[in-house]
């Protein structure tokens, strides 16, 4: 695997990042059993710079994910459970009036940390959730006027339930566009769920693993995968997967191009955990449904027929041709 870095990516342990990259996944999959390609996907929005959703029933182990990874990263970690009471002060922080130096001090939020749970994010109301926007997109956040950088990494994972349960506000477009993925996790395999049970019988196997990676290795990654090659037809591939979804016949809003911006840097980072310095179309194949799926609206015609996001992507990717991409040298 080739990567135009002057400085070693990793410790002199490893022969390559990837193998570095297995052993964090391994790491987390202590506490996450039978969900390695969850874990794996995690790592990808991860070196893509990129954010997070997860959805799915109370209790598979959504919080114990993102604890996991944080952990194995030795990164600072803060979590805000969402609820409707919560104000954008509380996730943001707030200026504090000092009597002694008669200025206003900065208090800042939870939302400073290297990677932040947004714990059941639709359970609070807009204007909270709203708190996020800037933080996703632009790393920073705004508090009285003043502007105030995220630490770097910055990565949000958010947990939500799905949204027909009682109780829930439903995120709106904007902000779901800012998650690169949107991930399930779904019940464990029956095999599993008994090793869940044996794994905790005497303890949480999170209060036993260690750190894998440092912040200085991590940040080399994530210059490195900026350097994964793409090829003209891979990038016009998923231009015309996103198009597509906007002329589909049962889309009302389709993916804008800050969707196309993140399959792009999503498939530049599955690639390199891969170990490939070059993206193939069954990157782009495999992210498409998890990277585009929210942010997609369907007519209403259509919900009311039963036809479903992931109907629709599979039918848009029978439609757009793919490129035979050959292998870099």
């Amino acid at each position: 695997m080739r990567l135009a870095e002057e400085q070693p990516l990793v410790d002199s342990n490893y022969d390559q990042p990837h193998a570095l990259l297995r052993q964090v996944a391994e790491n987390v999959e202590q506490v996450i059993v039978g969900k390695s390609d969850a874990v794996h996907l995690c790592l990808v929005a991860l070196l893509s710079e990129g954010h997070v959703l997860l959805e799915d029933v109370p209790g598979v182990g959504k919080t114990m994910l993102v604890r996991a990874l944080a952990k194995s990263l030795g990164c600072s970690f803060k979590r805000i459970q969402f609820t409707p009471d919560l104000l954008p002060s509380d996730v943001t922080g707030v200026s504090i009036y000092n009597q002694k130096t008669l200025e206003f001090e900065f208090r800042p939020g939870p939302v400073m940390a290297h990677i932040v749970l947004a714990d059941e994010i639709n359970r609070t109301s807009p204007k909270t959730q709203s708190a996020l926007l800037e933080a996703l997109e632009e790393g920073s956040i705004t508090v009285d006027g003043v502007t105030h950088e995220l630490p770097k990494p910055f990565m949000v994972m958010a947990t939500q339930n799905p949204i027909e349960y009682e109780g829930t506000f439903p995120l709106p477009e904007a902000q779901l566009d800012r998650f690169l993925l949107k991930i399930s996790l779904g019940y464990p395999a029956l095999r599993d769920e008994i090793d869940i049970l044996a794994r905790q019988e005497k303890g949480h196997p999170i209060e036993t693993i260690g750190q894998v990676l440092d912040l200085e290795t991590l940040r080399r990654l994530q210059e490195a995968v900026r350097n994964v090659y793409v090829e003209p037809s891979i990038r016009e591939y998923i231009v015309n997967i996103a198009v597509a979804t906007r002329e589909h016949r049962d889309v009302y809003l389709g993916v804008s191009p800050r969707g196309s911006i993140a399959l792009l840097k999503a498939a530049m980072a599955l690639a390199f955990t891969l170990g490939r310095d070059y993206v193939v179309p069954d990157d782009v194949k495999r992210l498409v449904p998890i990277t585009f799926g929210h942010r997609m609206i369907l007519k209403s015609e259509a919900r009311l027929s039963g036809v479903t996001v992931d109907q629709v992507l599979r039918d848009v990717m029978r439609g757009v041709s793919v490129p035979i991409a050959r292998e870099r040298r």
